[in-house]
């Protein structure tokens, strides 16, 4: 789903009674943090040095520029640099906007209408003036051709207003409001009604966008290059929100088939700055002269984000995985303290929660009354619920034997029975599981926890897929296990019931992969989506979590809760990151350097 953040001036105080505030901000729960005069964003610098090429890497090809259609592999970076919203995302907040295209809105008390007032100075990049005009277009256009996350989201607007040509009136269902939509509109890209209506917007068209964003698409090698133009005659570099940021002239995106290859280009000063991803590339692969010598960077940036969930999802429809007995002797066996070491040179830390290391996360914490109280429908037993999921701690050695005994201990006393080398259910079925992948890290992490439930008796195959075909299967839930990985925010909403609701276990091509049916559950993902008040989201939130992880739907995997990147000595960006790590749209080049 989409995430956002708020704009700029008079608050929407959202607990007070029924009444109408124009605002240049607007947050999710609470009060936006920034006041009106606000001079820049805290992670960017105003008097940052303008000017200069960036070029970066991206991996695999394009063969499209347009962003919004699913056919064809539209290049990365162009919604974001040549369209602009109604509202810009703040990231220093968990879930707050501000004024982009619309230098203010107007919402209700309950959030079913909202009414944006246009920036009479907001052009295209062709001169054009932004209107109402547009964004009814938008709106009409990508509700009824536009992505499916579009379609969803865009459908739920009941009826569009354009009262004046600076004037849109988006209402909502007010029987069932919603108070994520209108920040979901207003993140809504806006397309130049008198270009795009001559388009086929569901075409993957190497047609070169245009928009009202700071930088125009200035020349293509299709499949291997993208250039960008910071547009000189952009009409939005006054704006506070803009200061400090799009310092750069020039961005070149140049595509590499794999991250080796780019990364050998990057070592040759051909690319500026690399983000990694791979924990033994960042510990062992820098040791070449720039990187030794100070002319390259490493940073280890702090996030401030929730941890997510990188898992082996475990399909409780099947049978054997319904049981959550056996669940739980799959995750006593995985051990994490030897993985990490062996496969990954001790970088990661071991995931306990959805959220975790944020306020949101249920780890380490006995239950609230509240939380209970939000899960009394819960099919887990309360004392699970009450003291909520801890990992298992092993040795390191591989071959655990106090959490082996523990997993065999816990079988056993079930009915289950191990002859010879395989474990027999009570009902004589042999335990014989299948896990399903499709990278060459996966596979091997899998081959290793293959030999760790051998020692418990449970058979586990490994089978490496294509990535066609792994999409096929997971859409139908045909698979006993897979590793994925749930992106967390810090403002989780409607997307969550996709993720873990009854409804979506019966839903083909929904996220939730385990099969989850959890009346308790379903609870805590209403209250998330409905509090008003940080205190009742950040309950809700940790209630969601408890019953999340309490019942051994996964075997929680690691997370890295910091941001690699490696730049060249040139380029520089402000002391204060975001709290979703480095933004680069605040980064600049010292020509001088």
């Amino acid at each position: 789903m989409f995430r956002i953040g708020f704009i700029a001036s008079f608050f929407i105080c959202l607990a007070a009674p029924a009444a109408w505030a124009q605002s240049h901000a607007i947050a999710m729960h609470g009060q936006p943090q920034l006041a009106e005069n606000f001079n820049a964003y805290s992670y960017a610098n105003p008097n940052a040095p303008q000017g200069g090429q960036l070029k970066q890497a991206q991996i695999g090809s394009f063969d499209s520029l347009n962003p919004f259609s699913i056919r064809g592999n539209a290049a990365r970076n162009i919604r974001e640099r040549v369209f602009e919203s109604l509202l810009d995302r703040h990231y220093g907040e968990a879930f707050a906007l501000y004024g982009l295209l619309a230098e203010s809105l107007t919402a209700s008390p309950d959030r079913s209408r909202v009414t944006f007032q246009l920036r009479r100075e907001a052009r295209f990049s062709d001169g054009t003036p932004v209107t109402a005009q547009d964004v009814a277009f938008t709106w009409n256009l990508l509700k009824e051709q536009g992505r499916p996350n579009h379609r969803h989201y865009y459908n739920q607007v009941k009826k569009l207003e354009t009262p004046g040509s600076h004037t849109v009136v988006f209402h909502f269902d007010s029987a069932k409001p919603d108070r994520e939509l209108p920040l979901i509109i207003g993140l809504m890209p806006i397309l130049p009604k008198h270009v795009y209506e001559d388009r086929d917007i569901q075409a993957a068209s190497l047609e070169l966008p245009l928009g009202s964003g700071p930088y125009a698409v200035s020349e293509i090698t299709p499949g291997a290059q993208v250039r960008f133009e910071k547009r000189e005659d952009y009409w939005g570099h006054k704006l506070a929100l803009n200061k400090g940021r799009h310092n750069i002239t020039t961005y070149i995106d140049d595509y590499y088939r794999d991250d080796t290859t780019a990364f050998e280009a990057f070592k040759a000063g051909e690319l500026d700055i690399w983000f990694e991803s791979n924990p033994q590339r960042w510990q062992s692969g820098f040791n070449f002269p720039a990187a030794k010598d100070g002319r390259i960077v490493k940073q280890d940036i702090a996030l401030g984000t929730p941890s997510g969930l990188r898992a082996f999802v475990l399909n409780t429809r099947r049978p054997l995985l319904a049981d959550p007995v056996l669940r739980k002797a799959l995750d006593l066996a995985f051990d994490f303290e030897w993985i990490n070491k062996v496969l990954y040179g001790d970088v990661y830390q071991r995931t306990q929660s959805y959220f975790g290391n944020t306020p949101l996360s249920a780890a380490n914490q006995t239950a609230s009354d509240q939380e209970l109280e939000l899960l009394r429908d819960s099919p887990l037993p309360v004392e699970a619920l009450f003291t909520g999921y801890l990992a298992p701690v092993s040795d390191g050695s591989g071959r655990d034997r106090n959490l082996r005994r523990q997993a065999i201990t816990l079988l056993e006393e079930a009915g289950y029975e191990i002859r010879g080398k395989s474990l027999f259910t009570p009902s004589g079925q042999k335990v014989e599981l299948e896990v399903m992948v499709q990278r060459r890290g996966d596979e091997r992490l899998a081959l290793s926890w293959r030999r760790m439930l051998a020692g418990i008796g449970i058979g586990l195959k490994v089978r490496l897929i294509d990535s066609s075909q792994y999409q096929r299967q997971l859409q139908v839930f045909d698979f006993d296990i897979i590793v994925y990985n749930y992106y967390a925010s810090l403002s989780p909403g409607n997307e969550q019931a996709y993720y873990w609701g009854s409804l979506a276990a019966d839903t083909q091509g929904s996220r939730n992969y385990a099969g989850l049916k959890d009346a308790g559950l379903d609870n805590a993902v209403q209250a998330l989506t409905q509090a008003v008040e940080m205190e009742d989201f950040t309950l809700a939130a940790r209630a969601l979590d408890r019953a999340l992880m309490s019942g051994h739907y996964f075997v929680p995997l690691y997370h890295n809760p910091k941001q690699w990147v490696a730049s060249w000595h040139y380029v520089e960006q402000p002391a204060t990151h975001s709290a979703y790590g480095a933004r680069t749209d605040t980064w600049w080049l010292n020509q001088e350097n």
